[in-house]
């Protein structure tokens, strides 16, 4: 193993101030859990000599007795090198029978069962291995989850320490750079402990001198900069051209590097504009329905008026390729409208009677009830929420577009400050989790685990169901149950769809691997929203972005429905 990671040392100020105070006990946890598995690694007696001159030069030797750790045994790494010629031979088979399936269900589903088979034939010959690796592997990925935790306190530290460097990218990213330089360092000369302080101040010394000389060299050389600049402007240009011409041949997948609007500021800032304006006219068509209308009775029903523009940018450039003009983009705007906002007026109407007096032939009064018709008017205004619109109207490529502009805000988050997504892009760090090893050795959860974290950081995209459209909930859900190679076949199913399919089991017994259901996230009958428990009451699940997520929070308990098991694959 490689040298030991060292234990953060914090001031008592650092461990109780709100920026820190998560972050250092993490770091301080995972350092324990560090001691823990390193001293659960096996250990031997052996005997050294030692020779001992007295002082009237006789030599004599005394045996030494110390504690060392075993030799750690053959990896798997190893023995997958051995294997690999009949591994590779497998793959190429079965890639081979994949290009057969097309629609055949019941040949993959046998295929993937073979597959299965195979995989459980290398596990069980791995399987002494295994048991006898476990405390070392343990102790490696106590070691890796520390170093993670250590750096994100330091840089929090670092943050809370040197505020200037919050609103600047480049010094973050220079500081970043020059605290795990310095962790590193530590720990390569086998510190035990690391003033926390320390650190970040030579990091944030290094980070500062590194920026004023960048600044200072600049300012030398404005010209030879300038030059620079434009170099990489070009380049970045005949990438984006690059990247364009690879969307066409290589299909929805390879969009992702193409994530930055192409659009001009003033055409995006006057689509926004335009959007609004339609917006306010419904708006003020509705403020004064009243004056505009007669009818006897009103009865309304309205959603608000309300959308985020960086939904409605990227929408409209997945629709016309990246790069487009306000006046080429009228029609899509008012397509999306259209689809966002429907409205419904309905009148019905009512036989009523009043009293009407009249007068008869000899002059005398009297009163009679005659019937008139009476207009009730119903209004109705939904809001679908525009950024469920783009599953419905988008080809996949165009969805795949989509989703890259949402997950980069189109590398433009001073566009529209004010949007809600600008915070979830701002602060990319989200909830970390390791699960447990005892969870892991049920291969058909770290099956499940395996296919899920491939995509931890993917933005949510309503509707999407594969990696190369982000995901949703419940797409999300299923695109792991179908492609954890298993053997399960599932389709594509909703939330309540896959709440229908599962065995329900209580909180008592519920395992990692089953299913948990939530209701009332959004206004749908059953379940609204699905998630893949990870033991420890935790889940990982599609939210804004797909992370781990607490189930203890008061959010998720007010919301929770049940736990269910899936059906044997």
């Amino acid at each position: 193993m490689s040298k030991r990671s060292p234990r953060l040392q914090f001031t008592d100020e650092e461990r109780t101030a709100p920026e820190l105070e998560k972050v250092v006990k993490k770091a301080d946890k995972k350092m324990d859990r560090l001691e823990k598995t390193e001293a659960k690694i096996p250990k031997k007696t052996v005997k050294r000599k030692q020779r001992v001159v007295d002082a009237e030069g006789r030599v004599t030797t005394r045996l030494h007795f110390e504690e060392v750790e075993k030799k750690k045994p053959q990896t798997k790494l190893s023995h997958t090198v051995t294997h690999t010629p009949v591994n590779t031979a497998m793959g190429t088979a079965h890639r081979k029978i994949r290009e057969n399936e097309q629609d055949n269900v019941g040949v993959e589903s046998a295929h993937k069962a073979e597959e299965f088979a195979e995989g459980g034939v290398r596990m069980i010959n791995s399987a002494h291995r295994s048991h006898k690796l476990k405390p070392y592997r343990k102790a490696a990925h106590a070691e890796a989850a520390a170093d993670k935790a250590n750096l994100k306190a330091l840089n929090k530290q670092a943050r809370y320490s040197n505020p200037q460097f919050s609103s600047n990218p480049y010094s973050r990213w220079q500081q970043k750079r020059a605290i795990k330089k310095e962790y590193m360092a530590a720990k390569k000369s086998g510190q035990s402990t690391v003033k926390a302080g320390q650190t970040t101040a030579k990091a944030a010394k290094k980070a500062a001198e590194n920026a004023k000389k960048s600044a200072e060299f600049v300012a030398r050389h404005w010209k030879g900069a300038l030059i620079v600049i434009a170099i990489i402007l070009m380049v970045a240009f005949l990438l984006s051209v690059v990247s364009s011409c690879s969307v066409l041949v290589q299909g929805g997948a390879s969009v992702f590097g193409a994530s930055s609007y192409a659009a001009e500021d003033a055409d995006m800032l006057a689509a926004e504009a335009q959007y609004c304006a339609l917006e306010a006219e419904l708006q003020d068509y509705l403020d004064n329905y009243e004056r505009t209308h007669d009818y006897d009775e009103y009865h309304y029903d309205l959603d608000d008026i309300e959308h985020d523009p960086y939904v409605l940018i990227s929408a409209i450039s997945a629709l016309h390729g990246g790069e487009w003009k306000l006046s080429e983009v009228g029609g899509t705007i008012q397509m999306l409208f259209d689809k966002q906002y429907i409205l419904t007026e309905t009148v019905t109407t009512e036989t009523r009677y009043r009293t009407e007096t009249r007068t008869d032939s000899e002059g005398n009064d009297y009163e009679v009830e005659v019937p008139y018709t009476y207009y009730i008017c119903t209004v109705e205004l939904e809001n679908f929420n525009l950024s469920h619109v783009p599953v419905y109207i988008m080809s996949e490529e165009q969805l795949s577009m989509y989703a890259t502009y949402m997950s980069t805000l189109g590398n433009r988050p001073d566009l529209f400050p004010n949007s809600s997504y600008v915070n979830a892009y701002i602060e990319t760090e989200y909830e970390d989790y390791e699960i447990p090893a005892e969870a892991l050795s049920d291969p058909q959860f770290a099956a499940m685990m395996k296919e899920a974290e491939k995509y931890l950081g993917y933005p949510y995209v309503w509707g999407g169901s594969s990696p190369s459209t982000s995901f949703d909930c419940s797409g999300f859900v299923s695109w792991v149950v179908n492609n954890c190679g298993v053997g399960w076949n599932i389709g594509r199913l909703g939330a309540d769809g896959l709440r229908h399919i599962c065995t329900r089991v209580s909180s008592a017994n519920v395992r990692p691997g089953d299913l948990v259901f939530f209701q009332g996230t959004y206004d749908t009958a059953g379940a609204s929203h699905v998630g893949i428990y990870v033991g420890n009451n935790k889940m990982i699940h599609c939210g804004d972005p797909i992370q781990y997520a607490d189930l203890g929070s008061s959010y998720w308990q007010s919301h929770f429905l049940s736990y269910g098991r899936l059906p044997s694959p």
